[in-house]
């Protein structure tokens, strides 16, 4: 590979690195072509981006980004994929539902709301993590709820009234 061309791998890297908030290095060595094409659709089918890299080039693409992965050079060894992706948790769900039937991918580590994740055994973690929205709809949730206890208490105070009211008036008719 010439230098032009280790040069463009690296450019693309870094454009990645820059367009998606998280992203997992894997190890999925040792995956035949069928559960490699397998888990490239899978991949696919859940907007996550999945791209074998050469760790070298890599670790050159992490030095031009804004970006502290001082951390993840250390587990750059041996085979590397890179799974890019907008939702924090989806890419450690898929490899729990992949690793299901198959021994990998296997998670060296991860970059996940600017907190560095090493080692597989992150993975549940990281799988529990709840996404951007699912925070957002829980706060909407944890706000709404006082909302509404006030709301009906207030609609059966006024039924109440209302029946009230109506009992006095046939009452004194």
């Amino acid at each position: 590979m010439t230098r032009e061309q280790k040069n463009k791998i690296i450019a693309q890297i870094v454009e990645l690195l820059k367009e998606y908030p998280h992203f997992y290095l894997v190890d999925i060595s040792d995956l035949n072509a069928a559960d490699t094409t397998l888990l490239r659709r899978m991949c696919y089918k859940q907007g996550i981006k999945l791209m074998v890299v050469k760790n070298t080039l890599l670790e050159k693409a992490f030095d031009q980004v804004d970006a502290d992965y001082s951390q993840l050079k250390e587990v750059l060894k041996y085979h590397t994929a890179l799974m890019l992706s907008e939702s924090a948790n989806a890419p450690a769900r898929l490899i729990k539902d992949f690793r299901k039937q198959h021994p990998k991918p296997l998670l060296k580590a991860a970059y996940v709301y600017e907190t560095v994740y090493i080692g597989d055994e992150q993975l549940n973690t990281l799988a529990s993590l709840k996404s951007r929205e699912e925070m957002i709809a829980d706060i909407v949730l944890l706000l709404k709820s006082p909302m509404q206890t006030v709301l009906g208490q207030l609609q059966s105070g006024g039924d109440i009234l209302a029946r009230l009211v109506k009992a006095l008036s046939e009452r004194e008719s």
